[in-house]
């Protein structure tokens, strides 16, 4: 009898340990076999990668809308990391890339078990990366920080470039494919995501530069509504100077040209673009630059017109956010402190850039500071701009500050910074508005000739290394780290206050310096300041902003009666 019970007992450990190691979920779609890693506090993540979430968008789905994945017999593998959408495989993060790539990583603590479902609220994460590069891969977004927070936290890949945002005029290509498949992993979620022990009514959509342009993009379109309940856009805005067109024929004429195809009419030009391989599209990206590697982003969304298909971007964001046409759910959004400025020694040290910038200003600048080209427009924004940051001064080292300035506000900061007044405006929740100042050991951004020992500023996606674990490039923070560990506790803990409550900081805690987040709005526009402490501080750059807003006043985006 006491054999029978030993191995009874043995059996059950057996089990338990196989239900931890390798962790099985029942979703309507079918059953998935996940992985355990571990928090930064060690608590087990159940670990579910590379979920397909659309069918592979090859053959004759390339430059389509996506289309949902269908049920699947026996058990799906979700135990290794998917491959990258198609980019430069020189920028490469991950040795695996693949036109197959509409998958999505989920990440748990806790797992529904029998009638006992932890429905925690649900972080859906869109990654930046210009929409060229990048993807929503452990190794550069790992969960170990943000899930010892009780959260479940979803990251996406969608497509890039070429082959998510073609956009031809016309029927051929209306564009935003990748916005699309953003919109069908947010479906996923919405029907899955109870099984990994997440509430589908409780989803917290967040992204990172142009990532954080798609959630502002989610929030006014129409394919989106309903899809999320919080949004969070960090460093990173479509409703400053860059201009949204209907279509990208100048861009899509430029593909077809570097691929040796015609450019003659939108239908040769996709009909050749499809009999190119994956990586052919992906690597030819840097041939985009036209000054150095100017422009950041090259593809982008596009205001489609109606040629009968359900249109992602029915108008100009600002527009609809002015109408009322958007998701009024609490939304939070901020910079860094430096931002872009650390763009400015790729002109000062390079002698050629330098140059040209100083001696052709009018022709350059709308390319790397990103906003429209070639019209008399353009000029007078210009020459308002060489005015006010460079005091009309040549470009060299002595220019280094005002041109850094210029950089982090015609890129990120003026856009980030409307877009907090324009919904808080408009919107019937509250807004909440950051800066992000505090400089640690690490930094995405070095001073050059200090052996990446000193960070050069607070530069674009610094915040981030608080949130993910990057191990690409930054240690995890232990208790050998405690000043980066005190930061990680604390912009976890605003995150997920935020997708609990919809409030960054809803009480006072010790944690968060017993500080009080007031939402954004007229007239003193309060915002965080997130340096070593929180500190409460209003009206954000307001001098530099408003010279933006004179260049760029709202009504230069809303439709004339």
């Amino acid at each position: 009898m006491g054999k029978i019970i030993l191995v009874t007992l043995l059996i059950c450990i057996q089990y338990a340990l196989a239900e931890i190691s390798e962790p099985l979920v029942s979703t309507p779609l079918g059953q998935i076999k996940g992985t355990v890693i571990t928090s930064r506090l060690a608590k087990p993540i159940y670990s579910f990668r590379a979920i397909r979430y659309a069918k592979a968008p090859v053959d004759d789905l390339r430059f389509k809308p996506p289309v949902p994945v269908e049920k699947w017999e026996g058990v799906y593998n979700a135990t290794e990391e998917g491959p990258l959408c198609p980019q430069p495989t020189a920028d490469l993060i991950s040795d695996l890339i693949s036109e197959d790539c509409l998958m999505l990583n989920v990440y748990s603590t806790k797992l529904p078990k029998g009638k006992d479902n932890p429905k925690r609220p649900v972080i859906v994460f869109i990654h930046g990366g210009g929409l060229s590069k990048l993807g929503g891969v452990s190794s550069i977004f790992g969960p170990n920080y943000l899930l010892d927070e009780e959260v479940v936290l979803v990251t996406i890949n969608f497509r890039l470039a070429t082959l998510g945002f073609l956009s031809t005029g016309d029927k051929e290509a209306p564009g935003n494919n990748g916005l699309r498949d953003q919109v069908e992993a947010l479906k996923w979620v919405k029907n899955n995501i109870e099984s990994f022990g997440g509430d589908p009514d409780s989803v917290t959509l967040l992204g990172s530069s142009t990532g954080a342009w798609c959630v502002i993009l989610h929030m006014v379109s129409p394919l989106s509504q309903g899809l999320f309940h919080k949004a969070g856009a960090l460093s990173g805005s479509i409703v400053g100077a860059w201009p949204i067109y209907t279509e990208q024929m100048v861009v899509a004429k430029k593909q077809a040209r570097i691929l040796g195809c015609p450019d003659d009419t939108s239908a040769n030009i996709i009909k050749c673009l499809k009999t190119k391989s994956f990586k052919e599209l992906g690597d030819s990206l840097p041939q985009f630059g036209e000054f150095g590697t100017d422009p950041v982003v090259v593809w982008s969304p596009v205001i489609e017109p109606d040629f009968g298909q359900e249109r992602f971007l029915t108008a100009h964001p600002i527009e609809l956010i002015a109408n009322g046409q958007f998701s009024k759910v609490p939304f939070l959004c901020g910079q860094t402190r430096d931002e872009y400025g650390y763009h400015t020694f790729n002109i000062v040290d390079n002698e050629t850039l330098r140059t040209q910038l100083t001696e052709q200003f009018e022709k350059y600048a709308p390319i790397t500071f990103l906003y429209e080209q070639n019209t008399e427009f353009s000029k007078t924004v210009s020459k308002t701009l060489r005015t006010f940051y460079l005091q009309d001064k040549p470009i060299d080292r002595s220019q280094m500050k005002a041109l850094a300035q210029l950089y982090a506000d015609s890129i990120v900061n003026f856009a980030v910074n409307r877009v907090a007044k324009i919904v808080s405006e408009h919107n019937d929740q509250p807004v909440y508005y950051y800066h992000f100042t505090y400089q640690g050991r690490y930094s995405h951004f070095y001073t050059p000739g200090s052996n990446n020992t000193i960070p050069y500023g607070v530069v674009h996606h610094d915040d981030l290394i608080y949130v993910f674990y990057n191990q690409k490039r930054f240690p995890l923070f232990k208790e050998n780290s405690p000043l980066e560990v005190e930061m990680v506790t604390k912009l976890i803990a605003v995150w997920a206050n935020f997708a609990k409550t919809g409030n960054p900081m809803p009480t006072p805690t010790e944690r968060l310096d017993n500080a009080v987040w007031e939402p954004f709005k007229a007239p003193n526009h309060k915002y965080m300041e997130i340096s070593g402490k929180m500190n409460v501080k209003e009206n954000l750059l307001s001098k530099r902003f408003q010279e933006w807003e004179k260049m760029y006043p709202l009504s230069m985006f809303q439709k004339k009666d």
